[in-house]
């Protein structure tokens, strides 16, 4: 099972989500992976993932944007799964700390919560200080990425397999390019 993990206040409806989707059905494997719309609880979202991996057939295999790619580096390192981190969030609870007490709206959904002192704590147990495992891991990012400094997230994954690119967003623009690159992986 291939499990897409969408970022901060997103949704399976993601662009990144739909290519993927449209990639892997164009190919007869749509039944072959899952993006389910996370809780904006990280403990509720850790644990709707944790029962997908935990019902996949065979090792589950993980992509991770942003935050998405933040709790695909928690995962994999506890259950001993292979991730792809595409432009990834590596220190959200501290990131995301100056969201405390703030209005969030998902941008698919409309769904507004507010982002809490728990959430942040949530975030902060999810916290892998290193990887044990480097080579279970491939790193994607876009150096045009304004939200996210991609040399974080370069220095992190060191040692595990980097494709770093020139230009872009955060969106990770050649996506849809590297959708072989990552089943591969």
């Amino acid at each position: 099972m291939l499990i897409y993990i969408h970022g901060f206040n997103s949704s399976a409806q993601s662009g990144k989500a739909r290519e993927l989707a449209a990639w892997l059905a164009a190919r007869g494997l749509a039944e072959a992976w899952a993006c389910p719309d996370l809780p904006h609880r990280p403990a509720e979202a850790i644990a709707l993932l944790e029962g997908i991996i935990a019902a996949s057939r065979g090792p589950a295999k993980l992509i991770g944007s942003s935050l998405g790619g933040y709790y695909a580096t928690w995962l994999a390192e506890k259950h001993a799964l292979k991730a792809v981190h595409i432009n990834p969030c590596v220190a959200c609870h501290a990131k995301l700390a100056s969201e405390v007490g703030k209005a969030q709206k998902n941008w698919h959904t409309g769904e507004e919560y507010l982002f809490g002192a728990d959430h942040a704590d949530e975030l902060a147990a999810l916290r892998v200080d290193r990887l044990a495992r480097p080579e279970d891991h491939l790193l994607l990012v876009e150096t045009g990425d304004a939200v996210l400094d991609y040399r974080e997230a370069v220095g992190y994954f060191a040692g595990a397999r980097q494709i770093v690119l020139e230009g872009g967003d955060h969106g990770f623009t050649r996506f849809a390019d590297y959708i072989p690159t990552i089943l591969e992986f």
